[in-house]
Formats: C-alpha cells, sequence, structure tokens
C-alpha cells in the first residue's frame, strides 16, 4: 500500500514537473519570439533610416510630408530636391479607390502625352513579311514574321513595344510566357492589337503610354525628365490625370483618386494636389 500511494506520489510529481516544464518552455519562447520581432522590428528600422544617405535626408527637410502642393509648385519643389547628376525620369504614382480584385474596377488604358516621356522606345511589329515595309516606314524598328518569333522565343525581346493585327495575335500564343512577364504581350486595350499599324507605330514614338493599376490599386507611369521645362511636365501630367479621370471604372462609387505622387529615382515624393 505504502509502495503505492509513494509511485503514486512520484507519478503526479513526474506529471506536475513535466506540465511546468512545458510552460517554462512555451513563456521563454513567446519571450524569446518578442525579442526576436522588436529586434527584427529595430534591424528594419535600422534599415530604412540607413538605405537613404545623407544628401537624401537633407533635401527631404524641403519636402512637407503631409502637405499637398499645386502641380506647378509641387513640379518646381521635385527639381529642387532632385540631387542626381544625371537627367531622371519622373514618375507620376496615383493612388486610387479602385479594387483591382473586382473585374468592374479594374482599370487598363491609353494616352498620348503632348511632350512625350523623354525615352525614346524601340518599337517591334509582328506581321506578314510581305508589309514589313510598311511597319519600317511608319517607325518601327524591327518587323518581321518568323524571324521575329524565333527571336523571341530565344529570348530576344530588345524592344519596349510590340505590335500585331488581330488576325496573328494567335501566332504569338506559343511564345506568350516569354511576352507576358515583361508586359510584351500586345493587347486590344492597349492599342497594340490593331489594324491600323502604322498609327499604332506613330502614336507610340509620339509619347503613347499605357497605364493600368496594379495589385494593390496603384497606377505608376513615366511622365518625363528633369530636363523638360517645368510647363511641359505640368502639360503631361495633366493629359495623364485626365486620362485616368477618362477611364474610371464603372464599378468605383465616388472619387477614383485619393492620392497624387511625383518623384525621381533619387529623390523625396512630392504630393500634388488634385
Amino acid at each position: 500500500m505504502i509502495q503505492e500511494l509513494a509511485l503514486e506520489f512520484l507519478l503526479n510529481l513526474l506529471r506536475r514537473t513535466i506540465y511546468l516544464n512545458l510552460i517554462c518552455k512555451y513563456c521563454i519562447s513567446a519571450v524569446e519570439g518578442q525579442i526576436s520581432d522588436r529586434l527584427h522590428h529595430f534591424y528594419s528600422y535600422s534599415f530604412i533610416l540607413m538605405k537613404h544617405g545623407k544628401k537624401y535626408n537633407e533635401v527631404k527637410k524641403l519636402v512637407e510630408r503631409t502637405k499637398a502642393y499645386p502641380l506647378a509648385e509641387a513640379v518646381e519643389l521635385l527639381k529642387k530636391v532632385n540631387y542626381a547628376k544625371f537627367d531622371a525620369g519622373i514618375e507620376l504614382a496615383v493612388k486610387t479607390n479602385a479594387n483591382p480584385k473586382y473585374n468592374d474596377q479594374m482599370l487598363r488604358a491609353t494616352t498620348i502625352l503632348p511632350h512625350g516621356t523623354g525615352k525614346t522606345k524601340k518599337v517591334a511589329v509582328f506581321t506578314t513579311d510581305d508589309k514589313t515595309e510598311e511597319a519600317k516606314k511608319a517607325g518601327a524598328d524591327i518587323a518581321g514574321y518568323e524571324s521575329l518569333l524565333k527571336d523571341i522565343k530565344e529570348g530576344k525581346t530588345n524592344f519596349d513595344v510590340l505590335i500585331t493585327t488581330p488576325d496573328l495575335i494567335r501566332e504569338l500564343a506559343p511564345v506568350a510566357k516569354q511576352l507576358g512577364p515583361k508586359g510584351l504581350m500586345p493587347s486590344p486595350k492597349a492599342g497594340t492589337v490593331t489594324m491600323n499599324v502604322a498609327q499604332a507605330v506613330e502614336e507610340t514614338k509620339k509619347g503613347k503610354i499605357e497605364f493600368r493599376l496594379d495589385k494593390t490599386g496603384n497606377i505608376h507611369a513615366l511622365v518625363g525628365k528633369l530636363s523638360f521645362d517645368n510647363s511641359k511636365l505640368v502639360e503631361n501630367i495633366d493629359a495623364l490625370m485626365k486620362a485616368i479621370e477618362e477611364n474610371k471604372p464603372i464599378g468605383v462609387k465616388g472619387k477614383l483618386v485619393k492620392k497624387v505622387v511625383i518623384a525621381t529615382t533619387m529623390s523625396p515624393g512630392v504630393q500634388v494636389e488634385y
């Protein structure tokens, strides 16, 4: 009897020891997890602070983070806060109220910037051999059928825009995996699948751009370069914003645009009044 009681006591003691041990391990893990998380946030924050240099942090002080500037003033300020020694491109970022998860809130369209982007686009035309000369006369840098298809299959996509006709779009199906991820697959919405190839080439060369919502509901587009006159940048941005509003998805209720920011590769963003 005494032996049974002693055995039961030892078993209970062992159970409690194991139970307490598990609790301790859990607490230690939880504490370590919190410490780990805090260290992670600390290092992340430190990285954010360190990734910009002294010049960036100096010019950033010139921009009021919460202020939205009139467009002309924003362009002028952007040129002041840029410290790059090269002719940097200027990007417009538009935060919208659209949710790209829903088909009736998708936005994808094109417009022609009156003064172009400052970047010369290399245009390729996928067409039958008897129409290659016509495409090249319109300004195409590359035009062809079998030869162009072969180059794409081999990964040679040394062009910025690919244009084709409705009757040939199916022929590009075998190379869709090469073109799609690079944003080079022709599309009727982008105006790159058309019967009027010559017009499409000319418009692209003049400054036609495509804009679309990304997965987070934002739009990003190149609107010019720092070397552009302020007035030309203002006109380009105005043209793009007008095109965005004109293509407002039917599923978006109320205001489409939430916030507009302009920035260069090496400058802080400047919020634009809109």
